[in-house]
């Protein structure tokens, strides 16, 4: 039997709590359904443990078994030896991939026409990002599925953006060959009508290291599931995520991070902001430490500020431990609304009032910011933030 386990919260954080209204079912994360069939999922009604925070009512089009034949217009750029293919979806299962994890998904992958392969070679250390721009247009009902192949000791980063008018689900798989040193940064810079239903499904190999950051800025709705697990022994993974929520967004991150193999190390950290009496933010987090995964290492952190009256910020971290013989894991939750006291001193120095809290929202991101390690993301993205709040 399982168990389920809060940690000690590192030093400088709060605590959080759990109330009636965050609490999970006694019951594993592994029992959730996996399978590539639609049928094996019920269309959710909103009282699912998965979906409870999900306007689901607004999403049925999604969930429909359905297929419409469109796709997002793509846009790619590709470092030398760099390939961009295609496979069927019955190939794409039958190598074994990660079947999906809830309905939306499994439509996405049953009905997306194909899958779009990105090949990274083995051996090559790329200087330059590999680019996949998929724009939306007319709120148009699409399907779509990416697989991220990175070769043997190989090292690269993929920048993934979405942007445009669409009602979108997507299935995104990531292979993480042996050795491989692999970032892969998932931009949702939607139009405010835009829905967009994701799932990214890691695999991380013997001694690789992945890096998986999402930025979501845009989008009317936006639910994004990362789910990492190890195929070998040594693996890293970090899960790094940037969102900032203005009125009438409804921005939803769900990791699961699935420690199964020993001596493995995961670290998870996200950083919110939400202005706008309707802003809505969830981050549900869970870690599975298997019995079979001794010398796992794994931390998790979700951090929120609120920077007006009426926002809503759900953060919910979780933690299962089926071995005591791990080298350390935790996790910790924060929400706080916009502290007056710093924007007190500012001021006093002669800041006004605006910059200062640019300034506060800034000092907010920084730390997690600069560990993206990808200038061009960096700057991008502290421009984005500066774009928020000017129109605040």
């Amino acid at each position: 039997m399982s168990l389920l386990a809060e940690k000690t919260q590192r030093p400088g954080l709060e605590p959080h709590s759990h109330t009636a209204a965050t609490m999970v079912p006694d019951a594993s994360r592994a029992e959730r359904t996996r399978s590539y069939a639609v049928a094996d999922f019920p269309l959710p009604t909103g009282r699912e443990e998965d979906w409870r925070f999900t306007p689901v009512d607004r999403l049925r089009a999604l969930l429909r078994d359905e297929p419409t034949g469109l796709r997002l217009d793509q846009e790619e750029s590709l470092p030398a030896g760099v390939a961009l293919g295609a496979m069927s979806v019955a190939d794409w299962q039958a190598s074994g991939a990660p079947a999906p994890g809830d309905r939306a998904a499994a439509v996405a992958a049953a009905h997306s026409g194909g899958v779009t392969v990105i090949d990274i070679p083995a051996d090559v250390a790329l200087t330059e990002p590999v680019k996949l721009t998929l724009t939306g247009a007319d709120g148009q009902l699409v399907h779509g599925h990416v697989l991220i192949r990175a070769g043997r000791f190989s090292t690269a980063t993929v920048i993934l953006t979405h942007g445009g008018r669409a009602a979108y689900s997507q299935v995104v798989t990531i292979d993480a060959g042996d050795g491989a040193e692999l970032t892969v940064v998932s931009l949702q810079e939607w139009d405010d009508d835009a829905i967009h239903l994701g799932e990214h499904d890691v695999i991380v190999g013997r001694d690789a290291r992945v890096k998986h950051i999402a930025v979501t800025l845009g989008g009317g709705i936006v639910r994004l599931n990362t789910n990492a697990t190890y195929a070998a022994s040594g693996g890293s993974f970090e899960g790094f995520g940037v969102y900032f929520a203005d009125a009438g967004q409804h921005l939803e991150h769900r990791l699961f991070v699935d420690h199964g193999a020993p001596h493995c190390r995961s670290n998870v950290e996200y950083k919110g902001a939400l202005q706008g009496e309707t802003a809505r933010t969830v981050w549900v987090g869970d870690v599975l430490i298997r019995a079979s995964a001794e010398g796992t290492d794994t931390y998790e952190l979700n951090r929120n500020l609120i920077l007006s009256d009426g926002a809503r910020a759900d953060s919910i971290p979780n933690l299962e431990i089926e071995t005591g013989e791990i080298a350390g894991a935790g996790h910790a939750s924060a929400t706080g609304r916009f502290d007056d006291e710093q924007l007190f001193y500012l001021q006093a120095r002669g800041i006004p009032e605006a910059e200062a809290r640019r300034l506060v929202v800034r000092g907010f991101f920084a730390a997690l910011v600069s560990r993206i390690g990808v200038p061009e993301v960096i700057g991008h993205l502290m421009a984005a933030i500066d774009e928020e709040l000017a129109g605040a």
